[in-house]
């Protein structure tokens, strides 16, 4: 290998969510607590870095977790689904005050803040690990998910036809304990400054209203 291609293959592999710092522990099935005050999200938008933070920062939204849907092996880890030969893929677990947040707004930041017409894509990611997908915990969920496509769809906002999995809510297994808030613990990381912070900054641009103080 030359110089230039190995500077290239070190720069792609710097710029990737699957490159980072920090390993170990293992990933842990959340238990959703019902609380009927409060209701749950689940989407799949790339990589969880920058998923967990913008829904983090959301009015009425109680907690964002990073974690795997999608997919059925047990306890998955990190390594097992960075190579995209499992079904699970790097999702956010969402709880919220339907009384501040609807849903319905949150299904708009989440088509607003990444790409729905790439299938198992998500740039600078690939695999289906980094597939576009909204797991839906009930029927109202699911219509609301449908509508929204529905509506897309017909306003042509995108050249593309939208690729978005829609599928039940199954389990979600919380990521590693390194993973949680990792866009705040290593804001230099590589990928984090060049790709996360991106963003998160486009979020907040697009979406001032709904920033938390």
């Amino acid at each position: 290998m030359n110089k230039s291609s190995l500077f290239l293959a070190t720069a792609i592999l710097l710029i990737s969510c699957h490159s980072r710092a920090g390993a170990g522990g293992e990933s842990k099935q959340l238990v959703i607590a019902k609380d009927s005050t409060l209701q749950h999200a689940t989407f799949a938008m790339g990589c969880f870095w920058h998923s967990e933070e913008i829904f983090s920062e959301i009015k009425g939204v109680k907690e964002a977790l990073p974690g795997y849907c999608g997919g059925t092996e047990p306890n998955p880890s990190y390594e097992q689904v960075g190579t995209g030969k499992t079904r699970y893929a790097e999702s956010v677990e969402v709880t919220f005050d339907p009384k501040v947040i609807t849903y319905e707004k949150l299904l708009e930041v989440f088509f607003a803040e990444h790409d729905p017409t790439t299938k198992d894509f998500q740039e600078p990611d690939e695999g289906p690990q980094y597939r576009s997908a909204v797991f839906f915990h009930d029927a109202s969920q699911k219509e609301a998910i449908q509508l929204y496509i529905t509506k897309l769809t017909e306003s042509q906002k995108y050249r593309a036809p939208i690729v978005t999995e829609v599928a039940p809510f199954t389990t979600f297994y919380r990521a590693e304990d390194y993973h949680i808030k990792y866009f705040r613990h290593h804001p230099n990381q590589s990928y984090v400054a060049h790709v996360t912070k991106p963003e998160v900054d486009k979020f907040q641009r697009d979406y001032p209203e709904l920033v938390k103080p």
